[in-house]
């Protein structure tokens, strides 16, 4: 791995980040003492949409399912039980 002085890295450095982008590490160095390295970012791409398809349903009254007790909690009614169990 190359090791470029402060100075160096300074005048340089377009140059350096253009090699590092092609994988060509570097670290820069003050005195002769290594003090970082520099590296590309390499960023994996992320899939999101889709990535839990057929693993689980969606029941068809979704957007209802505890409509009655929602409404009893906005209008104080709320006994605390139902939102699990059926009401007979």
């Amino acid at each position: 791995m190359k090791t470029v002085n402060i100075h160096e890295a300074k005048t340089h450095l377009s140059r350096l980040i253009e090699a590092a982008m092609k994988g060509e590490s570097f670290v820069i160095a003050k005195a002769g003492k290594p003090m970082v390295k520099v590296e590309a970012l390499v960023e994996k791409p992320i899939q999101r949409i889709g990535f839990m398809k057929g693993q689980f349903e969606v029941p068809d009254d979704f957007d209802t399912m505890f409509a009655e007790e929602i409404q009893d909690m906005f209008e104080g009614k709320y006994d605390g039980t139902g939102l699990f169990e059926k009401k007979p």
